[in-house]
Formats: structure tokens, sequence, C-alpha cells
């Protein structure tokens, strides 16, 4: 069944504006067309944010930064084997689910640190990418939205971890 939906989607979408005498095709044109500038606006920001994260875990400072942050994330409730995780996340996507991968085959996955792992991954988001994506456009003071969405990500890796002891 979800197999139709984008193809029942576009063909509502494409009758609905025939019914209403728009030109579809022309339309969608226009709004690639704005896209392409949106992209263009973006590319240097997701760029720079790309190399950042490169940099961070081939420079080990990554590992580093870890090593420093244990003791804190301990006593926070955060496993030390998920502290990597934690940091990289609002970096990057792609680089924390390759973390993840590497701790549920390490660890396996119904241990508490999977799990904790897991939690991790599914309560924060990729604050500075989408940060990028969402404020390049924009006049809009970036640094409070950074700063409440990284407190809002280590709040929820703390409660997660929580809740995955206790469960």
């Amino acid at each position: 069944m979800s197999v139709y939906i984008i193809p029942i989607i576009l063909i509502v979408l494409i009758l609905y504006g025939t019914y209403k005498k728009v030109n579809v095709y022309s339309a969608f044109c226009q709004g690639a067309k704005s896209s392409l500038d949106l992209v263009k606006g973006i590319f240097p920001y997701i760029v720079a944010i790309m190399i950042s994260v490169a940099l961070f875990r081939v420079s080990g400072l990554a590992s580093q930064l870890v090593q420093f942050l244990t003791p804190l994330f301990n006593v926070l409730g955060i496993p030390s084997e998920v502290c990597e995780l934690v940091l990289l996340k609002p970096f990057t996507g792609s680089g924390s689910l390759s973390i993840l991968e590497d701790i549920i085959s390490r660890y396996g996955a119904d241990s508490y640190i999977s799990r904790c792992a897991c939690v991790i991954m599914g309560g924060s988001e990729t604050v500075f990418y989408v940060s990028a994506v969402y404020f390049a456009g924009s006049k809009q003071k970036i640094a409070p939205a950074i700063i409440i969405s990284l407190f809002g990500g280590i709040l929820s890796a703390i409660i997660g971890c929580l809740f995955c002891k206790i469960m």
C-alpha cells in the first residue's frame, strides 16, 4: 500500500491543478527553478559542516574530547561508550549512524549500551545541519536556537539513558 502513496498524491495534485485551470507543468518548473536558488544558498554551509566534522574526527580531537567529557557524562548517567555519539550527533547524521552501527555490532542489539545509543540517535537532531538549512536565507539570530537545541539533545540523552536503565 505504501508504494502507491506518492504516485497517488502526484496524480491527485495534477488532477486538482488541472481542475483549477493551473498550468501544472509550468508551476512545477517554476518551483524547481526556485529550489535551485535555495540549494545554491545553503550549499556552502552544508559543505562547511561536512568538512568540519571530517576534520574533527580525523584530527583526533573527537577522541580527546570524549576522554575529557567521559567522567561528566558518567555522572549524568550516559555510558562512556556512547559519548562520541552524543558529541557528533548534532553535527552529522550519517556519521552518527556509523557510530551507532559500531556500537550495536560491538555490544549487541539488546544491550544497555546499544539501547542508550538508539535512544540518543532517535531523541536528538543534527542541530548544525538543520540550522544551516533553515537559517541560511534568514536574518534571524541563530545562536539561541542552537543553544536550546543542544540543551534539548543532552537532556534527551540523559533521560533516555535513565529510562533504558530502568526498563
